[in-house]
């Protein structure tokens, strides 16, 4: 199975996101990730939406998407170019204050904003590929012993050029 991204304009109505997740539950699909928000226009919405499909159930997929009177366009991004990003959040808890001086070092080193701190806690934000906020994780897992994660699913968008490839 390949990992597969569409994304879909739709009716910002109620119900639209329990339609489309609906057929994916339907057919068993679990998505990867999930994303919606409005556009430019109010009334419409795009989802991005990350999948594990063999070709021919994700054809399949995408028919059935084009047949909801709320779809306006299914955008396939198996062979286009681009830019895709995942924002996190990791709360570092329990942390001495040279723990805190880490997450400051390792914020600053890997471009990550502190978006919040107290005495005893460091909040991060992270907005980066999927790939490179797992190895985020993976870093302050090994760092520290306290560590609570928040993460929202990917958005995407085509390419202006070959240039910003994912």
């Amino acid at each position: 199975m390949e990992k597969r991204w569409i994304s879909l304009y739709v009716m910002n109505d109620v119900g639209v996101l329990a339609k489309i997740a609906g057929l994916f539950s339907g057919k068993c699909y679990n998505l990867d990730s999930l994303t919606v928000g409005t556009t430019e226009d109010p009334t419409v919405s795009r989802m991005t939406i990350g999948l594990y499909g063999d070709e021919n159930t994700f054809e399949q997929i995408k028919k059935q998407l084009n047949r909801f009177v709320e779809v306006i366009k299914v955008i396939d991004f198996t062979n286009a170019s681009i830019h895709m990003k995942e924002i996190l959040f990791v709360k570092v808890k329990h942390c001495s204050k040279e723990e805190k001086e880490e997450v400051f070092k390792i914020a600053k080193v890997f471009g990550l904003t502190i978006s919040d701190y107290g005495p005893d806690s460091v909040l991060v934000e992270c907005v980066q590929r999927k790939e490179r906020n797992d190895d985020m994780i993976h870093l302050l897992q090994e760092t520290f012993t306290q560590i609570e994660v928040v993460r929202g699913g990917s958005v995407g968008i085509e390419s202006i050029s070959l240039t910003g490839r994912e």
